[in-house]
């Protein structure tokens, strides 16, 4: 029944306030009698009357203006008075509905202003009415308190607005917000897929191309076979970078985008490796599992980045691959290790970012990376990544995460 009365209440605005209005003037006109009836000194009728009718024909603006309806209002409420009548709440209904709306649309100091003008006249009419002279807490007190009263339920009400309304676009903020941190966070992530499809396949493609060129005159077969692989290494680029770019589409259709990759293709990665002559071993400790797609997939992109970078920078070619499993971690470690005859290659320089997006993608999985030059010589990527990540790990003194430094070099 209520949901009912709202309903009608919002689809005929004007009916409500017309009835609003005659229900007010009906319990003014009633509390204007009972006043007459209680008082000896029986004051005339007909002018009580009437100042209830204006005074509630008044408040039909006092949306648009209260400050003039709370004025007409207190005028009204201070001839009654000084008609003889006592202002009793029911006489003085029109005047607190006035001072109420007056302090729920108007700022506080205006508010107060106005309800401290309305106690004065409530005064002034109380002192000068010979009826109240000798009863000050009728004639005075009791009307500056249902005034008061009155301007301190309108204010009360008004702040709790305020507040809703803060706190509505506090939550507006915090919400747009929270999808920028999100978008952002998408942007890093693509950005992070593109970098090592890119740098990956680009610099096998290269490494094959400069490979074939240089035996082109001494071993034309080899150049030829080498030729011939390309195609695969490009394709496979495209593959992966139509993946990548599918995530930024708008719509549904996945039916063609590429699986992401995972640690079941190291074995091409290391045939494709192979081909641009960087010989790939790799060693697996630990019953090997299944892993969840997201892990699966940065454990396969920090290999990936890890050989890209051996192939582009290291002095030596062989390189070592160790997946180490444990019932709660995965450890990988990528190693080139450099001849003792030959010079380290130069830490390259510059805005690289190969690194750095193999410590993201550790840090969003909930592991540990490190990259560093080894005592001995080369260069080693460790990374270890929790297989619960976000559950709480049981302890276990022979399962935990090898501690390591940061003495990290620059990144590709």
């Amino acid at each position: 029944m209520s949901n009912s009365w709202q309903r009608r209440a919002a689809t005929r605005p004007q009916a409500v306030e017309a009835t609003t209005l005659v229900l007010l003037f009906a319990l003014t006109a009633a509390s204007v009698l009972v006043t007459r009836a209680v008082l000896s000194g029986a004051p005339p009728l007909w002018p009580g009357i009437a100042l209830a009718a204006v005074a509630c024909a008044a408040l039909h603006w006092r949306r648009e203006r209260p400050l003039s309806v709370l004025a007409a209002t207190t005028l009204c409420t201070m001839v009654t008075g000084a008609l003889g009548y006592l202002l009793t709440v029911g006489v003085m209904v029109p005047l607190l509905v006035a001072q109420y709306s007056t302090s729920v649309r108007t700022p506080r100091r205006t508010s107060w202003n106005s309800a401290l003008a309305a106690a004065a006249g409530m005064v002034v009419t109380g002192l000068l009415v010979p009826s109240f002279r000798d009863s000050p807490i009728l004639g005075t007190v009791n009307p500056v308190a249902m005034v008061m009263l009155a301007a301190a339920l309108g204010a009360y009400v008004r702040v709790r607005r305020q507040y809703a309304v803060a706190r509505a676009e506090h939550t507006v903020r915090e919400r747009e917000e929270e999808t920028r941190h999100r978008v952002i966070q998408e942007r890093m992530r693509i950005a992070r897929e593109l970098h090592d499809v890119v740098a990956h396949h680009l610099t096998l493609a290269d490494a094959q191309a400069g490979t074939a060129a240089h035996l082109a005159h001494t071993h034309p077969d080899q150049a030829l076979g080498i030729i011939a692989k390309l195609p695969e290494t490009t394709a496979q680029a495209l593959r992966e970078l139509k993946a990548a770019v599918g995530m930024l589409r708008q719509d549904n259709d996945t039916s063609d985008l590429t699986p992401a990759p995972g640690l079941d293709r190291l074995p091409d990665l290391v045939e494709a490796c192979a081909m641009v002559g960087l010989e790939v071993t790799v060693s697996v400790e630990g019953e090997r599992r299944p892993l969840p797609p997201v892990l699966d997939l940065t454990a396969y992109r920090i290999v990936q980045e890890a050989l890209t970078n051996v192939t582009k920078h290291a002095a030596t070619r062989t390189a070592q691959v160790r997946l180490a499993y444990t019932p709660h971690y995965l450890t990988l470690t990528v190693t080139n290790a450099t001849p003792l005859d030959r010079p380290a290659a130069p830490a390259t320089s510059g805005g690289g970012f190969g690194l750095l997006g193999m410590r993201e993608r550790a840090a969003a999985a909930g592991g540990t990376f490190h990259a560093g030059r080894r005592p001995h010589g080369g260069f080693e990527v460790a990374c270890t990544l929790p297989l619960h990540h976000h559950g709480a790990l049981p302890p276990d003194t022979h399962d935990t995460p090898p501690p390591h430094s940061h003495d990290e070099s620059p990144a590709t």
